[in-house]
């Protein structure tokens, strides 16, 4: 018997993989920053992911001997306690990467929360919510950070995720405060209400995807912050010494002297990831401002939304003519 393709079901998803792919295309095409940076986190992401097929060591065995430099057996040299570097640099990114998007979810869900619940229902729910926020506003964010840590004491990875996303969602709230407002007297949200569209689904379905560039540009960002954070949260000894991360590598560098006796590259490895990463994260919120905010577009990206923007005035004055 010979196998039969369905030609409709070979449409269906053709077309599936035109939709998906037409938004990226228009999200890349002259958009340098996007690109190097989503190159740089996905490669960081699929080398975590990939632990396994890159490395037969695990990151709290001892392999070598102490502070043992890169060789082509051990590629990032070992710790003090004779552990792989390479290992614990992709074993404890999964940890990083996990705490900087568990962090980023919750804040931009919060955020996203009472921001829009504000600035469309206004009045005292309105008043209530902005005091709350402001509130905690106030305070600074780091020594909160610290004084919260320091209170739960040598906290895990997640706790450390709860505690960035709970000190994080005010500013984000108040940027989506302010676009719902702006979105709030548009024509196509007026027409909803008068049409009898329930106040959850107008916010469902007519504000949040207009404000969805916002969305991805808040998450990416407070993930660039979370990656910071928990390494400095880590590498000041508050969170848990025993699990693999970034921020711990470099707790145990510290307290291993291994900058004065000279093994950098206990140091040099988990640093070089989190800065990486950091830049990767970096120039894709950038990338992202550009797309979603006209005046930040320079360079190839500036010449093709003029083109679309002077195409879109021209069928205009052709439809009115």
């Amino acid at each position: 018997m010979t196998a039969t393709t369905d030609p409709q079901h070979e449409n269906t998803a053709m077309t599936f993989i035109r939709k998906l792919w037409a938004p990226a295309a228009r999200f890349f095409k002259g958009n340098p920053a996007g690109i190097m940076g989503t190159a740089i986190v996905t490669t960081i992401l699929v080398a975590c992911l990939a632990a396994p097929l890159l490395t037969d060591n695990a990151p709290n065995k001892r392999v070598a001997r102490g502070h043992q430099p890169p060789s082509a057996e051990l590629y990032f040299g070992s710790t003090r306690a004779g552990k792989d570097v390479f290992s614990q640099v992709l074993y404890g990114g999964r940890v990083s990467i996990m705490v900087a998007f568990s962090a980023a979810t919750v804040t931009t869900l919060i955020a996203l929360l009472v921001g829009v619940s504000s600035g469309y229902f206004g009045g005292k729910i309105d008043e209530v919510m902005m005091a709350i926020t402001n509130i905690v506003l106030v305070f600074p964010q780091l020594p909160l950070l610290i004084i919260l840590a320091a209170f739960l004491g040598q906290v895990g990875p997640l706790i450390i995720a709860m505690i960035i996303a709970l000190t994080s969602w005010p500013w984000g709230a108040r940027v989506m405060r302010s676009q719902t407002l702006a979105l709030r007297n548009k024509e196509f949200i007026t027409a909803a209400e008068v049409m009898g569209e329930s106040k959850w689904r107008i916010i469902l379905v007519e504000i949040i995807p207009n404000l969805i560039s916002l969305v991805a540009g808040m998450f990416v960002g407070t993930s660039l912050y979370a990656i910071g954070m928990q390494a400095g949260l880590e590498f000041l000894g508050f969170g848990d010494p025993t699990v693999v991360s970034w921020g711990s590598m470099l707790y145990w560098a510290q307290s291993s002297a291994a900058f004065i006796v000279g093994a950098w590259w206990d140091f040099v490895a988990p640093g070089t990831v989190i800065a990486l990463m950091g830049g990767g994260l970096a120039l894709l919120n950038m990338s992202i401002d550009q797309v979603s905010n006209p005046k930040l577009r320079t360079g190839a990206y500036i010449k093709i939304w003029r083109r679309m923007k002077a195409d879109v005035e021209a069928k205009r004055k052709g439809a009115k003519a």
